[in-house]
Formats: structure tokens, C-alpha cells, sequence
């Protein structure tokens, strides 16, 4: 890989033929190449409107993303093995943190599983690169988000070259393998990649230093990171194009303005959830006779 400067972002559309009314069509990943450079980190596919008029549609919508989600834990305790994996990629400041607390926030934490993966403890490091992973996958009925994933083992091992290019090639194939298991069981995979430019990169991470309350966020690694830029946007596109499926689909958002990033990873969840035709399970017991005894003298 080569030695990046600063990166040229060409300005386009995530897809000028999203089908209309569709966020997932719009951010949806294409089969084939993907050239990061070619996807506009500012864009706002299908934004509701400016940045008050978003925000307002994120917090509306945030009640129909919390009734979606309980009932989706009320089937999972009835026996439903359906559940949802959000997967959050990204460079640093891309907003991960931002979108499990603007948007996972939303709904009730009884239905949610949250896990941050960071360099693997010398246990991890010990056993199968998805030996992790797998010990923190959602039940049934839950929204698990990952913070970083799997895909960190094909994104920063080839920038580093931890791992040579065939042992990428095998990882990536034992991905897919492993999503299409996740599928057959049940899970609903949304994958998004939140799409932050160098330059809004260096905003922020300069941000933090301005703010006192946001200095510990602040890691000096970060800046020897950006000296891998390019490397790590050939890394992402190389993982992403090879990944995306029908199974387990790619979503490449726009993380320059961070109320759009919410609302699409919020919108992007409410379509997944709205597509599985939920509702409230059936009492499996006498309902009336469970009045009856409820009822004095009881």
C-alpha cells in the first residue's frame, strides 16, 4: 500500500436511482468496485429537510423505532429467533459513539446489546479471530450494535501488514460464510460504513483539543493514523465491495454532518424493523380466566 497525503474527495451522489422513499436503496453498496473517493461524505440522500426539520424527524421517529424494537423482544421471548446486528465502521471521529447515543438511545436498553470492540486481550488474540465476536452476538429479539466488528481484522491488519494478502483473502471469505450463518439464524445484518472526509476528520479531532471536556477523548495515536489515510480507504473499499451481498448488505453513510449520519442509521433501522411485519405475540394463556382471578376475593 502507499505512503497517503491528504485525500481529494470527488462529489457525487450515493446513488442518483435510489428507489424512492427508500434510505436502504439509496445508501445501498453496488455489486462490484467500490471507490471511496467516489461517495461525497457531505451528501444527505433523502433528508427530510435542513438540519431542524431532520432532527425532529429522528425524535418522531424515535417512538416508532422503540415500539418496533419492544415488539421485536416480545417475539424473542416467545420463542422468535429473529434478531438485528447494526455494524458501525468507520475512521476515527466518524461518529460511532454519536450514533449509539443519538440513536440507540432511543429505544428501551432492555432490547439492546451494545459491544465496542478494541485491540483484541492476549485471550482474544489467542483463538480464532471470530471467537469474539461470536461470544457477543445479540439473542433473539435484540438489537445488537458492534462498535467496530469483525472487519477491523481485514481493515487495519492489511494497513499494518499484520497479515498478508492471502490470509485477507481467507478472512473475508470465512466473513461471508460466518454472516450467511448469522442470516439462517435469524439475524438481520445492517452493515454501515459512516463516511467521514480528512478534512472533517481534522476538525474534529482539533475540536477536542479545544474542549476541556473532550481532551480525554483525545489519542495521540490518532494523528500518526491519518498518515495511513489512503491506505485505509483502499482497505474499507477492498472489505466493503467484497462483503456486500443480498444477505448482508453495505451502507455507506455520509458522516460529514452528524444529524444527517444519525438520522440515516436511525431511518436505515426502522426500514429493516419495518420489513419484518411485526407485532405483539398472543397470549398463550386464558386470558379471561386470568381476569377471573385477579378479581376479589383473589
Amino acid at each position: 500500500m502507499s505512503t497517503p497525503g491528504p485525500a481529494t474527495i470527488v462529489h457525487r451522489m450515493v446513488s442518483e436511482s435510489a428507489e424512492p422513499g427508500s434510505l436502504r436503496a439509496a445508501l445501498r453498496v453496488a455489486d462490484g468496485p467500490v471507490n471511496l473517493l467516489g461517495y461525497d461524505t457531505a451528501a444527505r440522500p433523502l433528508a427530510p429537510g435542513g438540519k431542524a426539520r431532520t432532527l425532529k424527524h429522528l425524535q418522531d421517529g424515535g417512538e416508532q423505532l422503540s415500539r418496533l424494537q419492544e415488539m421485536l423482544y416480545a417475539n424473542g421471548s416467545s420463542g422468535d429467533q429473529r434478531r438485528v446486528l447494526l455494524v458501525l465502521q468507520g475512521m476515527d471521529t466518524s461518529g460511532k459513539d454519536g450514533v449509539i447515543s443519538h440513536v440507540i438511545g432511543l429505544v428501551g436498553p432492555a432490547g439492546v446489546s451494545i459491544k465496542a470492540f478494541k485491540k483484541p486481550t492476549p485471550e482474544e488474540a489467542a483463538h480464532h479471530f471470530l471467537w469474539r465476536i461470536r461470544r457477543a452476538l445479540p439473542p433473539p429479539g435484540i438489537i445488537g450494535v458492534f462498535n467496530r466488528s469483525h472487519y477491523e481484522d481485514v481493515v487495519i491488519t492489511r494497513v499494518h501488514d499484520w497479515i498478508d494478502e492471502d490470509a485477507a483473502a481467507e478472512r473475508i471469505e470465512e466473513i461471508n460464510t460466518f454472516e450467511r450463518e448469522l442470516a439462517r439464524q435469524g439475524t438481520l445484518l445492517v452493515k454501515c460504513f459512516l463516511h467521514v472526509s480528512y478534512a472533517e476528520q481534522r476538525a474534529r479531532l482539533l475540536a477536542r483539543l479545544d474542549d476541556p471536556t473532550k481532551i480525554w477523548k483525545f489519542n495521540t495515536g490518532d494523528i500518526e493514523e491519518r498518515a495511513y489515510w489512503s491506505d485505509y480507504q483502499s482497505a474499507y473499499a477492498h472489505a466493503i465491495a467484497r462483503t456486500t451481498n443480498d444477505t448482508a448488505p453495505w451502507y455507506i453513510v455520509p458522516a460529514d454532518s452528524k444529524w444527517y449520519r444519525n438520522w440515516a442509521i436511525g431511518q436505515l433501522l426502522l426500514e429493516t424493523l419495518s420489513d419484518l411485519d411485526l407485532d405483539y405475540p398472543a397470549a398463550d394463556f386464558d386470558v379471561e380466566e386470568a381476569r377471573r382471578r385477579l378479581r376479589p376475593p383473589y
